[in-house]
């Protein structure tokens, strides 16, 4: 049996709690207490969380095999008693993880300095800035460096903790508990936490129309002069305004619409590569090919072999 401690504190994020329900699942399936579940804070008595709902903890207990401290919606500085505990933890635990802004909880514990890490990704340059020793990823679900886990915020989780059951007993009781909690099994820790849309982040209505259109119509050619009649602007002040907004040109913020759609499809696992190049409007295999290679260093064949090997893993003793 694994004893397992969460940490809460005032203002924690509701979200991170549904890792409980991994663990729990993952016990039925054994049909024994492979997980015994422990939520801590310092003291002890109810927290309240950041929507009101109050959760019952215990006082802080010997540092458990795996230590997850859930985050809060804006971290705050941790109590000297709870930095200590954690980097003791960080010393004595099998494993420690920070979920969420949980990061920042790591972070100040000292347990990051010269690893790389991921959190929310609202959060994500906050955490580069205050902690510069951290090497801070804030484009990955979740990563595993050593012993220390840290996660992107809410539902990525799950993915965490699926990551951590599979590390256990194996990616068969993983992918069954993926099921029982209707999550996709596992997003991959690299998968991207966030949206082209979201990333580009553009600031006026028309450009926003015309990305949005885009995304729509990922089968058209999508010309300059196609998203600017989106936008109702002309072509010339259609690619000036782009390249305000989002420092990019109309033509890569396609491409990356296309890429995303892409591999969506490619994840889906029902699609040959031959549709997916066409439905996304790369045309034929080889102009998406050279598009992954440009945004991720491997065709779309790996992305697809390397998903095989997530659902088909070699056979793992509990």
């Amino acid at each position: 049996m694994r004893q397992v401690g969460f940490i809460l504190e005032d203002g924690f994020q509701v979200m991170g709690m549904a890792a409980l329900s991994a663990f729990e699942f993952a016990n039925v399936d054994l049909g024994r207490e492979a997980y015994r579940l422990t939520v801590m804070s310092e003291r002890g008595g109810s927290v309240r969380s950041s929507l009101g709902v109050r959760i019952e903890t215990v006082p802080l207990t010997e540092a458990p095999d795996t230590l997850m401290v859930v985050g809060e919606l804006l971290p705050r500085p941790l109590s000297p008693a709870l930095r200590d505990y954690i980097a003791r933890a960080g010393r004595t635990s099998r494993r420690v993880a920070g979920l969420c802004t949980g990061a920042f909880a790591l972070a100040e514990a000292g347990l990051l300095d010269g690893r790389t890490a991921t959190t929310h990704w609202a959060h994500a340059r906050a955490l580069q800035e205050r902690y510069p020793a951290i090497r801070v990823d804030d484009d990955r679900i979740f990563v595993s460096d050593g012993h220390v886990w840290t996660s992107a915020g809410m539902s990525a989780a799950i993915d965490l903790t699926l990551a951590l059951i599979e590390d256990d007993h194996g990616a068969e009781l993983s992918r069954a508990i993926a099921r029982k909690l209707v999550v996709y099994h596992r997003r991959p820790g690299g998968q991207s936490q966030f949206s082209a849309l979201l990333e580009l982040e553009p600031r006026s209505g028309r450009v926003r129309r015309a990305l949005l259109y885009a995304k729509e119509h990922l089968r058209n050619p999508l010309t300059v002069e196609e998203l600017a009649e989106a936008a109702s602007v002309s072509p010339r002040q259609f690619s000036r305004l782009f390249r305000e907004e989002t420092g990019q040109s109309p033509a890569k913020a396609v491409e990356r619409l296309r890429l995303e759609a892409a591999q969506a499809m490619i994840e889906d696992g029902r699609h040959a590569l031959d549709v997916v190049a066409r439905d996304t409007g790369f045309a034929d295999r080889d102009r998406m090919r050279r598009a992954f290679l440009r945004a991720y260093g491997q065709p779309p064949q790996s992305l697809r072999r390397s998903l095989r090997l997530i659902e088909s893993p070699p056979a793992s003793a509990a």
